[in-house]
């Protein structure tokens, strides 16, 4: 917050080896503090990722600590991971929600995700647009193969032009050197690797980005 950023994602990156699609409760547990210490200190909206996939775990740590949104890697795809196969979530999910009586968190959706494979290799515009209007997502994702790895642009520029009321968010790879070029197809970012230094947040560096991200909104 301090560097300038709209928002905070609170995702279990170094927690390895991932499960899937259901957390351990002592992660879920843990999970739940984090968030809830962090939302203490903060002003800035605040998100919930718990890996891998596991989004009702994700929504409820969410729900309880008046967390803003979450990350689903996959809504409307099944995906090939490391871990195993990632199911399409939009029915349990959305039924969660309801339950919840949770809509006011948002869905930050991911097509096609990083660190995976599609099981079925479909057109990544048409899956977009389905994530929207058949598992309600409120944001798009769009990222490299890697943590870290920079966004094709004509895959992004593809998922732009077809999704116009919801954000569209660079999911990796973004920096200093490549926002002005990435930011022209998107709404925002998810930003990890480049802000860290080891696994360490440097001020500088987000000071940087940020600076130029102002920028980028004036003109």
């Amino acid at each position: 917050e301090e560097g300038g950023v709209d928002g905070i994602m609170v995702e279990n990156y170094y927690d390895r080896v991932y499960s899937i699609g259901r957390a351990d409760p002592a992660v879920a547990a843990s999970m739940a503090v984090i968030v809830r210490e962090v939302r203490k200190e903060v002003s800035i909206p605040v998100g919930v990722n718990v890996l891998r996939d596991c989004v009702l775990e994700s929504l409820a740590i969410a729900y309880v600590n008046k967390a803003s949104y979450i990350r689903v890697n996959a809504l409307v795809e099944a995906v090939i991971a490391p871990e195993g196969i990632l199911m399409p979530s939009s029915f349990k999910l959305n039924r969660y929600r309801a339950v919840l009586n949770a809509w006011d968190i948002a869905i930050l959706a991911d097509i096609h995700v990083k660190h995976g494979m599609p099981l079925v290799l479909r057109d990544i515009d048409i899956l977009a647009r389905e994530a929207i209007e058949r598992g309600l997502a409120d944001a798009i994702i769009v990222t490299g193969r890697a943590t870290g790895e920079e966004v094709d642009i004509d895959t992004l520029a593809k998922v732009k032009k077809v999704v116009k009321e919801i954000p569209v968010i660079v999911g990796s790879g973004l920096n200093a050197d490549n926002a002005k070029k990435l930011l022209k197809y998107a709404d925002g970012a998810i930003v990890g690797t480049y802000f860290k230094r080891g696994n360490v947040v440097n001020l500088e560096r987000v000071r940087k980005l940020m600076s130029l991200v102002r920028e980028l909104r004036v003109t």
